[in-house]
C-alpha cells in the first residue's frame, strides 16, 4: 500500500466512524421524536501530516474561505473537514498542531517551541498537552508504537521535565504556589484562545463566553471537544456556564 492509499484510507476510516455517530444521533432523535439539527450534528476534522492535490481533489476539498491555508472543506452537508499540517502557516496559532506533522515541519515546530522563554506563556502548556497525547499514543497503540513517536516523546521529555523543575524551582524561591497556579491558568487561557481561533477565525463575544467555563476542564478533555465540536455545539454546552 502505498502513502496516498494509506492516508486515503484512514480518512475514509475516519469518515465512516463519523457517519455511525451521526446515524446514532439520528436514530435517537427519532426515538424522542425530536428533530436533528444541523448544527448538532459534530464536524469531522481530519488531521493528516501531508496531503496529495489528488486525494483532495478526490475528496472533494477545497481551500477554506477565511481559513488559514491547510484547511480543506468538504461538501457542506458532509460537515467534515482536511487539515493538512505541513501546508499550515508557521505562526504561533498552528504551533501545537505543527507539532504533530513529520520530518521537517515538526522539527521547526520543536525548534520554535524550544526557542521560547521559559517563562513564556505557551511553552508549557503546549508541552503538557502534546508529551500528554503523545504518552497516550504510545501507551494505548494495539502495535509498537512507530519509531517517530517514541523519537518525538523522548525529545519532548527533557523539554518537559525542564520545565517542571524549573516551577518547582520558582515555587520554592518565591513561596507562592498560588501564583504558580495562576500562570498555569493563564496558560490553559491562552491554549483554548489559540485553538478557538485557528478553528473559527477569530474570538467574538460568543466564544469569549466560554473560555472560562473550558478552563475548568483538563487539557485532555478540552482538547478534542474544541477540534471536533461545532461552534455552536460548544455555546450551546458552555454558553449558559459563563
Amino acid at each position: 500500500m502505498d502513502g496516498f492509499e494509506f492516508i486515503s484510507g484512514q480518512i475514509k476510516n475516519h469518515f465512516m466512524k463519523s457517519l455511525e455517530v451521526r446515524g446514532q444521533l439520528q436514530r435517537e432523535a427519532k426515538r424522542n421524536k425530536t428533530t436533528l439539527l444541523k448544527t448538532k450534528i459534530p464536524k469531522l476534522w481530519v488531521l493528516t501530516p501531508t496531503a496529495s492535490p489528488r486525494l483532495l481533489r478526490g475528496f472533494g476539498a477545497q481551500q477554506g474561505v477565511d481559513w488559514v491555508s491547510g484547511v480543506y472543506l468538504m461538501a457542506e452537508y458532509l460537515q467534515t473537514a482536511i487539515v493538512v499540517i505541513h501546508q499550515l502557516p508557521p505562526i504561533p496559532e498552528t504551533l501545537w498542531l505543527r507539532i504533530l506533522g513529520r520530518g521537517s515541519v515538526q522539527n521547526q515546530a520543536i525548534d520554535e517551541l524550544v526557542a521560547l522563554a521559559p517563562s513564556h506563556p505557551n511553552r508549557q502548556a503546549t508541552l503538557e498537552l502534546l508529551y500528554t497525547l503523545k504518552q497516550n499514543l504510545v501507551t494505548t497503540q494495539n502495535s509498537q508504537p512507530q519509531e517517530d513517536d517514541r523519537a518525538l516523546v523522548m525529545r519532548l521529555a527533557p523539554l518537559y521535565q525542564q520545565d517542571r523543575e524549573l516551577a518547582r524551582q520558582e515555587g520554592r524561591a518565591e513561596g507562592v504556589q498560588e501564583g504558580r497556579a495562576e500562570g498555569v491558568h493563564e496558560e490553559r487561557r491562552l491554549v483554548i484562545e489559540n485553538l478557538l481561533r485557528v478553528r473559527f477565525g477569530s474570538i467574538d463575544t460568543e466564544l469569549s463566553a466560554i473560555v472560562e467555563p473550558l478552563m475548568a476542564l483538563s487539557p485532555e478533555e478540552f482538547t478534542p471537544l474544541l477540534l471536533q465540536r461545532s461552534r455552536e455545539e460548544l455555546i450551546a454546552l458552555f454558553g449558559h456556564q459563563s
